[in-house]
């Protein structure tokens, strides 16, 4: 059993940055890829960000490319997300997913374990 807890989120103007923490329970960390997720108002969740059990590979939605970092410090237990240039947007709950493995994947439906979820609000 994996637990997730999320932390970071808050209230920005645009352009601005924030810096996401999910901190996971466990043991084996290194071996759950861990992703973000996010979901707007009024709209579906989707997929932000991932990264695999070391590290060495990383995914991103189109729409956060060159603009979004995801990392990990596996001594820690914990992921991050760091926003930049953030857009209205971008405002969304964040939420931090486990999978039961150490590779990339994208879909909800792979993910095993879930955070709550933390809110950012970029202003205009």
């Amino acid at each position: 059993q994996v637990q997730l807890v999320e932390s970071g989120g808050g209230l920005v103007q645009a352009g601005g940055s924030l810096r996401l923490s999910c901190a996971a329970s466990g043991r084996t960390f290194r071996s759950n890829a861990m992703n973000w997720f996010r979901q707007a108002p009024g709209k579906e969740r989707e997929f932000v960000a991932a990264i695999s059990g070391w590290g060495s590979n990383t995914d991103y939605a189109d729409s956060v490319k060159g603009r979004f970092t995801i990392s990990r410090d596996n001594a820690k237990n914990t992921v991050y997300l760091q926003m930049n240039s953030l857009k209205p947007e971008d405002t969304a709950v964040y939420y931090c997913a486990a999978r039961g493995h150490y590779l990339i994947a994208t879909t909800e439906e792979d993910m095993n374990y879930w955070g709550k979820g933390t809110l950012v609000t970029v202003s205009s």
